[in-house]
């Protein structure tokens, strides 16, 4: 009985640990021809068609859709402006987002 605290205090602190050292390694790179700008309208389009609704924001050199969840944290495709159409960065990080990888692969 008098474990119990000691087990619940790590459980949560295992927890919290896990939240606060999430990777921020990219799931998927990939490289395509297209500006970030067309890039990203194609992201928008299919990602649409499923049923989703995604936001999009942009500086001059970048492209950031950005899929939110209330339950998971948020899943981006990045894409940046390169000298030969752009580089792009899939950040796949909810359970049930498998076709991220999949829309970036065929929009590049």
């Amino acid at each position: 009985m008098r474990f119990l605290p000691l087990a619940a205090a790590s459980f949560t602190l295992t927890l919290l640990a896990g939240c606060a050292s999430a990777p921020n390694q990219p799931t998927k790179e990939l490289l395509t021809a297209k500006s970030p700008e067309a890039f990203s309208a194609c992201v928008m389009q299919k990602l649409q068609e499923n049923q989703q609704s995604p936001n999009v924001t942009h500086t001059s050199r970048s492209y950031r859709v950005i899929l939110s969840s209330p339950v998971a944290a948020d899943n981006v495709i990045e894409t940046f402006k390169g000298d030969t159409g752009g580089k792009v960065y899939v950040y796949q990080r909810g359970l049930f987002s498998e076709n991220l990888v999949r829309v970036a692969s065929q929009c590049a």
